[in-house]
C-alpha cells in the first residue's frame, strides 16, 4: 500500500523576496533607504518654542465657530528675540501666524560679556510684574515662559522674578519682553530718533 506524500504549503511571509518577519528580501521603491530622511531638511533661522496654545469659541449666529490661539517665542540664541500671537482655524495656521508676527517683533538686547544683563530691569503687564536682574556665576535662574524666552535669547547668568498670583504664561511673557526692551537696541515701535533743533536768536529791532 502506498504511503501518502504530506503536501507543504509556503506562506507569503516564508517566500523568497517578501518582507516578512526578520526577512531581508528587498524593499518597495520609494521606501526609508531611498526617501528622504531628517538630514536633508535645512535647519530654521531661529529656535522656536510655544509658550501656550488654547481653543477659542465664538458663538455665532449659525452656530459656535472654534479657533486656535497660540503664542510663540523665537529667538537665535545670540541676544536676539521675539514673541508673537497668532490664530487660526487649525494649529498650523495659527503657529505660521505666531511665528511671522514674532519676526516682526523681534528685538536685540545689549548683553555683557558673558551674555548677561547690564543692569536690574523690571516690567509690568496686567497682573504680572517680572524683575530681571545680573547674578555673577549662579547660571539662570527663572521658570515659566521667562525661561523660555531667557533662553532662546542666549541669555546667562540671570536670576528672574515674578510677583504675581496670575499664572498666564502669556502676560508673563509679555512682561518680559518689556523689561528686556529697556535695554534692546531696537527702536520702540519705529519711531525715528531725536533731532536737534538749533535755537533760533530773534532779531533785535534798533
Amino acid at each position: 500500500m502506498p504511503t501518502p506524500q504530506k503536501t507543504t504549503t509556503t506562506s507569503s511571509s516564508n517566500r523568497p523576496g517578501s518582507r516578512g518577519p526578520g526577512s531581508n528580501g528587498p524593499r518597495r521603491p520609494g521606501g526609508k533607504e531611498g526617501g528622504r530622511t531628517y538630514a536633508d531638511r535645512p535647519k530654521p533661522e531661529f529656535d522656536q518654542k510655544i509658550l501656550d496654545i488654547r481653543r477659542v469659541t465664538r458663538v455665532m449666529a449659525g452656530g459656535r465657530r472654534m479657533t486656535f490661539a497660540v503664542a510663540m517665542v523665537i529667538g537665535d540664541k545670540k541676544g536676539s528675540v521675539g514673541l508673537g500671537t497668532g490664530k487660526g482655524a487649525d494649529t498650523a495656521l495659527a503657529i505660521a501666524k505666531a511665528l511671522k508676527s514674532a519676526r516682526k517683533a523681534m528685538i536685540t538686547i545689549k548683553t555683557t560679556k558673558d551674555m548677561s544683563l547690564p543692569h536690574e530691569i523690571k516690567a509690568k503687564e496686567t497682573s504680572s510684574q517680572v524683575f530681571l536682574m545680573p547674578n555673577k556665576g549662579k547660571g539662570l535662574v527663572a521658570g515659566s515662559a521667562v525661561r523660555d524666552i531667557l533662553t532662546l535669547a542666549g541669555l546667562k547668568n540671570v536670576t528672574a522674578k515674578i510677583h504675581s498670583g496670575s499664572k498666564n504664561r502669556l502676560n508673563n511673557g509679555r512682561a518680559t519682553m518689556k523689561a528686556l526692551a529697556l535695554v534692546s537696541t531696537k527702536k520702540k515701535h519705529g519711531l525715528p530718533e531725536a533731532v536737534a533743533v538749533p535755537e533760533v536768536t530773534p532779531a533785535i529791532e534798533k
